[in-house]
């Protein structure tokens, strides 16, 4: 945070107008507000730098996420979200004020809510991987949503049940397309994927690849020897990160291949100095060796 500029405004909701609540007197605004919660009733809910339709995507929220509601105005609500903090403005009419304490978060890739606990009933609606669910029965394999619907039960995972390796999560993004400010299963961009997947691990993220430089791991000392990196390092340029898969190959969701890639990483990096994100910065790593 740079205190001469004031609290990071992609982590910290305020404008000269208003602020929330918990930031009076570390911020000015004409009038403060406590929020209110709300849950993200979307499969999947653009998160814009303004309350416009064509405004550029921050992040996205997936179902069952909450929303902190700061102000709703001309279909807009501005606000923050409770999984990273993240600010800005999404539709207000995919939002529902219903309270929820989910049971349940999508393991699987990409599974459906159907309408009956049956594969051939239709409409079926999409929910990415990490979507929060709160179960309240079951029948065969299906588990019934207390919001409506059934989910085939074996794409489910209880809250709190994580995997070990969240490399193992990021390798099944593999071919799943490039989209700048997407983290789910139809699209998302590098730090997208990184946060995904620590997250299937139990791992908080913050969501910028910046951000996630600044906090999680620790560094590898300089000169970076590169003979030893391992599985599960984070490497970072200026703007992008990748995973390390093993001593010489990252997972990247990349612009050049437009999707998740596994490359050799001196490849990756020979490509990447010639752009601006230019050099390697700093490789984190997340577990002790």
């Amino acid at each position: 945070m740079n205190r001469e500029r004031g609290p990071d405004p992609r982590l910290n909701a305020y404008r000269e107008d208003l602020a929330a609540a918990h930031l009076r007197g570390e911020v000015k605004a004409s009038r403060f507000a406590e929020g209110v919660d709300r849950l993200v009733r979307a499969s999947v809910l653009p998160l814009l730098r303004r309350p416009e339709a064509n405004a550029p995507m921050d992040t996205q929220l997936l179902f069952g996420e909450t929303f902190r509601v700061f102000e709703e105005k001309n279909g807009w609500a501005w606000g923050q979200s409770l999984l990273d903090d993240y600010v800005g403005y999404v539709e207000a009419k995919e939002l529902s004020p219903r309270a929820l304490t989910p049971t349940h978060t999508v393991a699987a890739l990409r599974t459906f809510v159907y309408p009956k606990p049956d594969l051939k009933t239709r409409p079926a609606t999409p929910l990415s991987m990490n979507a929060k669910v709160k179960v309240g029965g079951a029948r065969g394999s299906y588990s019934e949503l207390e919001t409506g619907g059934w989910v085939f039960s074996a794409h489910l995972a209880p809250i709190g049940s994580h995997v070990r390796d969240f490399v193992s999560v990021a390798e099944e993004f593999t071919g799943v397309p490039y989209l700048w400010g997407g983290r789910d299963s139809m699209g998302l961009d590098c730090s997208g994927l990184v946060q995904m997947s620590l997250e299937r691990a139990g791992i908080a993220s913050l969501r910028d690849t910046d951000m996630q430089e600044a906090t999680l791991g620790e560094a590898l000392p300089e000169p970076i020897d590169f003979t030893k990196l391992a599985r599960g390092d984070l490497v970072f340029w200026k703007g992008h990160v990748g995973i390390m898969v093993d001593a010489e190959r990252m997972i990247h969701a990349n612009a050049h291949h437009m999707r998740v890639a596994v490359e050799r990483l001196d490849i990756a990096m020979s490509r990447i100095a010639r752009s601006d994100a230019g050099h390697v910065t700093s490789i984190k790593r997340l577990v002790k060796r």
